[in-house]
C-alpha cells in the first residue's frame, strides 16, 4: 500500500479550513445581491488572480486545444452547477446542513468511482464510506424540519453533491498537463463567463455599490476560499485516486457545522457530536492507512 503524501495532508488540512468556514459567509455574501451576480463576481475575479500569478511566475497559462473539451464538461459540473446549487441551497436552509447535503460528494464519488470506473472497493474503504454516509444522516435528520420548508433548498444541496463528484472524476480521468494554478484560473473564468451573461440577462444589470461589510465578504471568498481553495483542491485530485480523494473531504462540512452554530446560531447537539465522531472515524480509516494504490 503506497502511504499518502505529506503533501496531500496539509493541502486537505488548509481546504479543509477554507472552505469549511465558507459556508457561514454566504448568506451574508448574499444580503445585497443575487446568487448569480455574487458568483460571476467571486469566479471571473478568482480565475483573472490565478492566471496573473502564473504568468508572474513565469508559467505559460497556454492549454492544448485537445483538452479543451474536457476542461469545459468538468468545468460545468463542478463549478457551474456546484456554485449556483451550493449556493442557492445555503440561503434556503440553514448553511451547516446546506454544506452536508453539499458534501455527499464522496459518497457518489465512491459510488461512480466503483461502478463506473472500476476502482476497487476493498473493505477498509467501504466501512469509510459507511462512516462518512452515517455522519451525513445524522446530521441531516434533526434538520429534515428546515427541508421540508425549503425542498429546492434539499434538492439543490444534493445536485451540488452530485455534481461535484462527476466534475472532479471527469477531470481525473483525463488529467491536463497544466498546473493546478493554470487549471483552476482557467475553469474559474470560463465559468463566470455564461454565469454573468445569465445575471444580466435575469435583471442584475442595474449598479449600486453594496455595504462595505458586503464587499469585505465577497473579497474573501473570491481570494480565499475560490482561490486558494479551489488550487488545494485539484491539487489533491492530482496526488489521491478519485475515490480518496472525495473521502477525503469529509470533515469540511463538520467544520462548517460549527462555523454555522457559532455565526447563526445553527444547532450544534448531540446528533452533531456523533457526526463528527463518524467523520473523524472515516477520515482515519482513509488517511491512516489508505485503502487504495494512488495512481
Amino acid at each position: 500500500m503506497s502511504k499518502i503524501p505529506p503533501r496531500a495532508l496539509v493541502l486537505l488540512g488548509i481546504l479543509t479550513v477554507v472552505w469549511g468556514t465558507n459556508w457561514s459567509l454566504f448568506p451574508l455574501a448574499m444580503r445585497e445581491i443575487s446568487v448569480w451576480t455574487f458568483r460571476a463576481i467571486s469566479l471571473g475575479g478568482a480565475g483573472m488572480l490565478l492566471l496573473v500569478i502564473a504568468r508572474l511566475r513565469g508559467q505559460s497559462i497556454a492549454i492544448p486545444r485537445s483538452y479543451w473539451p474536457i476542461i469545459a464538461v468538468s468545468s460545468f459540473f463542478f463549478l457551474f452547477v456546484w456554485n449556483i446549487a451550493s449556493a442557492y441551497s445555503a440561503i434556503l436552509i440553514p448553511s451547516g446542513q446546506s454544506a452536508i447535503l453539499g458534501f455527499s460528494m464522496p459518497l457518489w464519488s465512491a459510488l461512480i468511482s466503483w461502478v463506473v470506473l472500476r476502482e476497487p472497493m476493498p473493505p477498509r474503504l467501504l466501512v469509510a464510506l459507511m462512516l462518512g454516509a452515517s455522519a451525513i444522516g445524522l446530521l441531516i435528520a434533526p434538520g429534515l424540519h428546515a427541508y421540508a420548508q425549503a425542498p429546492l433548498g434539499f434538492g439543490a444541496g444534493l445536485c451540488a453533491g452530485l455534481s461535484w463528484a462527476i466534475g472532479t472524476l471527469v477531470l481525473k480521468r483525463h488529467p491536463t498537463p497544466v498546473s493546478a494554478v493554470v487549471l483552476t484560473g482557467w475553469q474559474l473564468l470560463i465559468t463566470s463567463v455564461p454565469i454573468t451573461a445569465i445575471a444580466f440577462t435575469l435583471g442584475d444589470g442595474h449598479w449600486f455599490v453594496p455595504s462595505w461589510t458586503s464587499l469585505v465578504v465577497i473579497t474573501y471568498i473570491t481570494l480565499v476560499p475560490m482561490s486558494v481553495g479551489n488550487v488545494c483542491w485539484f491539487e489533491i485530485v492530482g496526488l489521491l485516486p478519485a475515490n480518496l480523494a472525495g473521502l477525503s473531504s469529509v470533515m469540511i462540512p463538520i467544520v462548517a457545522m460549527v462555523t454555522g452554530a457559532i455565526a447563526h446560531g445553527e444547532p450544534l447537539g448531540m446528533w452533531q457530536l456523533l457526526a463528527m465522531g463518524c467523520s473523524v472515524s472515516s477520515l482515519a480509516l482513509v488517511m491512516l492507512r489508505p485503502a487504495a494504490q494512488q495512481r
